[in-house]
């Protein structure tokens, strides 16, 4: 499959459909690669594909210095061709603007990561063409639900408690906010202070605040590509929150993020048959 890659790449870049290939080269050892922009044909064999590609390279195409570079080409793997969905769906990027190579994937990391055994999206929902042969969805191998289960299993007091205690390791880096794919505001919330909605330094006030926001806006949105877990130095179960609130989203509002770029998505649209059950 490396090989079709790089084939693609440079007959992409010299037939001059795209001015820059966004995908993986290898890293500085075997179990780390890392994103790259290939401009120039010569320089496609450097791509590589592998367990180890875990980045959410849609992340990229709302970067001005990338978009600047002209039209890309992007390697998507499920959960990327998924954020580029909710792209489109968000008027962030036209679908002509982007040219998609999707490739199948059955799991990164070794031992497969946790996102992946709940993984049902093997095959890009969205793509111009597929490389290598197509996966046929497979039941997921855990139960994607299974953390936020326990964790509704515990009392009020319980669950106050653990999210205290989890958010009380955040240092503010934002290195979750630059990981994902959709915050991409350009200026977020915290970095407004006329009025200041939540509190810059690194307290439990100021930390419950932004991650409980982070997490509503990406209600209904969320693709469940793991990155901003994946980016935090302190492992906070910053998947956790987010796969909550898509839990309630889809029982709501029967919508799953990602999947259909011509579906309105879930909380950006009013209907007075919606179920209000959930408003107190």
């Amino acid at each position: 499959m490396i090989d079709q890659i790089q084939k693609r790449a440079a007959e992409l870049l010299t037939q001059k459909q795209v001015a820059v290939v966004i995908g993986y080269e290898q890293g500085s050892e075997p179990s780390r690669v890392r994103p790259c922009f290939i401009t120039k044909p010569e320089d496609a064999k450097r791509l590589v594909w592998n367990k180890f590609c875990f980045h959410n390279l849609a992340t990229y195409l709302t970067r001005d210095e990338v978009m600047k570079l002209g039209k890309p080409a992007i390697i998507a793997k499920g959960c990327d061709s998924r954020a580029i969905v909710c792209l489109i769906q968000e008027a962030q990027l036209k679908r002509e603007d982007v040219y998609i190579l999707g490739v199948a994937c059955e799991g990164v990391g070794e031992p497969l990561a946790a996102k992946c055994r709940a993984c049902k999206v093997n095959t890009p929902p969205l793509c111009d063409e597929l490389i290598g042969p197509k996966i046929e969805p497979k039941a997921a191998q855990d139960d994607p639900l299974a953390e936020v289960k326990a964790l509704d299993g515990k009392s009020l007091d319980e669950r106050w408690a653990f999210w205290q205690k989890e958010f009380e390791r955040c240092f503010r880096c934002y290195a979750c906010r630059q990981a994902c794919p959709l915050c991409y505001c350009d200026r977020c919330i915290v970095e407004k202070n006329q009025p200041q909605w939540i509190e810059t330094s690194a307290h439990q006030r100021g930390n419950l605040a932004w991650h409980i926001i982070r997490a509503f806006h990406l209600a209904g949105r969320c693709i469940g590509c793991g990155e901003c877990e994946r980016a935090c130095p302190m492992g906070i179960k910053l998947t956790l929150l987010n796969k909550k609130l898509a839990k309630e989203v889809e029982a709501h509002f029967q919508y799953v993020p990602g999947l259909d770029v011509e579906a309105e998505p879930a909380l950006a649209a009013f209907r007075q048959e919606d179920d209000e059950e959930f408003i107190r």
